[in-house]
Order: structure tokens, then C-alpha cells, then sequence
């Protein structure tokens, strides 16, 4: 599964959940621009059910994700 930067972020529902930033390990960093607030936004790359349409397909609904997802401040 090839996940690149700029692709977008959908839930299970088809749900925007953000953009790929870039992808590092197991996890993908998604844009700032996406956030709450200017801190990044990590989905760990077990919570992806697919890439289909250039879109990176979550397998879980935006509220469980975003529970789950994690922010780290950037170093």
C-alpha cells in the first residue's frame, strides 16, 4: 500500500480527516493546516483500511479516530 504526501485522509464514512503530510515508521503525519491548532496530527498507518482513488480510506469513523490519533508538538 502506497501512501504519498498531499493525498487526502478519509474515514470510513468518506469523512475529510485530513492530508498526508508525510509518512514516517507507522505512522502518518497529516497537515497543519487541517489542525485545531498548530501542532501535527499523527494516524498510525494499523488504522488504515486502504488506499483507493489517490485517498488514504480509514477504517473507523472520524470520532473513533480522532481519540485515537495522537498531536505532537513539532521538535
Amino acid at each position: 500500500m502506497d501512501i504519498c504526501e498531499h493525498m487526502e485522509v478519509v474515514d470510513a464514512n468518506g469523512q475529510h480527516v485530513g492530508i498526508v503530510d508525510k509518512v514516517e515508521g507507522d505512522r502518518i503525519t497529516l497537515t497543519k493546516k487541517d489542525a485545531l491548532d498548530p501542532q501535527h496530527l499523527f494516524v498510525e498507518k494499523s488504522q488504515v483500511a486502504g488506499v483507493e482513488d489517490n485517498k488514504v480510506k480509514l477504517s473507523q469513523k472520524i470520532s473513533a479516530i480522532t481519540t485515537r490519533a495522537f498531536v505532537s508538538r513539532e521538535q
